[in-house]
């Protein structure tokens, strides 16, 4: 079968089914119609699906789209297609893959069991007036911080108050936090912080488990603690676990996938 009538589906950052953030992935020989990876992310009705594809002088070409739009930048998309191409043999296991993104170039390379990402930092803009953060979520943060490019954030006590977050998706999907990251110190001392992400503004109420999220929580929480290296629980329903370094103004991220199927596309 040619590459463009296949379609996967990968769990990211976990390291059995069912857990972890899904996302679908499309590994072509060509370029794609815009509307055509549209059609199929709204089929595949995931958080997101990537679609890779040559590109000049050898480089591959990733894109990313929700049922709802395309977005710049995903991690566990990311992650997934990078899998696949490992896995499948189209990328050898010492290969540097590098997708050339809208965000940016995204460098990816396999350890083992574990993928690699080096993403872009993101640094956030505070937010000192929280009064409309506080009648969309009904809770008044420690910090609040407006996005830079991709993601807005909010420290809040603790991780109760993270899990426990229950926002209005329709009244954020129409506001300036419509791509909303929550964190707090993790209870468990396996990990450095905990973390909820939340997309409405392109049609995700709750993503499971956020690559992209860290490119603004790696410089956050480096600047609370002075350190370079965190491991992230996202703590969502599905939960996930991310291994984090802060690299000057480029984060490393790095989880395991596991393929849940493959399909043939009419």
């Amino acid at each position: 079968m040619k590459s463009q009538q296949i379609i996967y589906q990968v769990d990211a950052f976990t390291s059995e089914i069912f857990r972890g953030n899904p996302a679908g992935v499309c590994i072509l020989d060509r370029t794609p119609e815009a509307l055509w990876m549209q059609n199929i992310a709204m089929e595949m009705n995931l958080s997101e699906t990537a679609f890779a594809f040559p590109g000049k002088n050898g480089e591959r070409i990733i894109r990313f789209y929700t049922p709802e739009a395309e977005v710049p930048l995903c991690g566990h998309a990311t992650l997934s297609a990078s899998h696949i191409l490992y896995e499948t043999g189209l990328a050898s296991n010492e290969e540097k893959i590098v997708f050339s993104s809208k965000a940016d170039a995204l460098i990816v390379h396999r350890q083992g069991d574990w993928i690699t990402m080096n993403f872009p930092a993101d640094d956030l803009k505070k937010i000192e007036d929280d009064t409309e953060f506080k009648k969309i979520t009904g809770i008044k943060p420690v910090e609040l911080y407006g996005k830079n490019n991709f993601w807005s954030l909010a420290l809040l006590k603790n991780e109760d108050q993270v899990r426990g977050f229950a926002p209005d998706f329709i009244r954020m999907k129409n506001s300036e936090f419509g791509d909303l990251i929550i964190t707090a110190p993790s209870d468990d001392k396996t990990y450095d912080y905990c973390v909820r992400c939340f997309a409405p503004a392109v049609g995700i109420d709750e993503d499971p488990v956020t690559g992209s999220a860290q490119c603004a929580l790696a410089p956050f929480w480096h600047k609370k603690t002075g350190k370079f290296d965190f491991i992230c629980h996202q703590v969502s329903k599905r939960e996930g676990i991310l291994k984090v370094t802060l690299k000057e103004n480029r984060v490393e991220i790095s989880g395991q996938a596991v393929t849940v199927f493959r399909a043939e596309l009419f």
